[in-house]
């Protein structure tokens, strides 16, 4: 995998090295920050997503297996330091935690989420959005 963002949505063979981790073989996505964007918008105000959430609607999107994690981050990341302000911060781990690589760090990202009402609970290492699993938006 390259330094540079991939412009384009790229289908490859799921690596050997990381069946195990899917649990499958076959086809995987490495989705450009175009298309994880235009799923960022899609969700509400009032709602949360997870990074797993949106890596398993696009595997079902672009009908294949899986949605490569690391791409997927990076793609948020661009996301995150772009200009154009779409609302990120609504992107959550998989257990409801803050992500520290946002701008400004789980603080930043606390701050935004606090902003659209969300309450942040310090219960683990990383800070959470209390009752998160309530607040996730369900893809169409």
């Amino acid at each position: 995998m390259g330094k540079h963002m991939e412009q384009d949505d790229v289908i490859t063979n799921i690596p050997k090295t990381m069946e195990k981790f899917f649990g499958c073989s076959g086809k995987m996505l490495r989705p450009c920050p175009a298309t994880v964007e235009d799923l960022i918008k899609k969700i509400p105000k009032d709602k949360l997503s997870t990074t797993e959430l949106i890596r398993k609607k696009l595997a079902a999107e672009f009908e294949v297996q899986a949605t490569c994690p690391a791409t997927t981050d990076k793609a948020l990341q661009t996301i995150a330091n772009s200009a154009a302000k779409t609302a990120y911060w609504r992107v959550l781990k998989k257990k409801g935690e803050l992500i520290a690589k946002f701008p400004g760090g789980v603080e930043g990202h606390a701050k935004l989420l606090r902003k659209e009402g969300f309450t942040i609970e310090k219960n683990g290492k990383v800070p959470s959005v209390k009752d998160f699993t309530n607040k996730l938006h369900q893809f169409k």
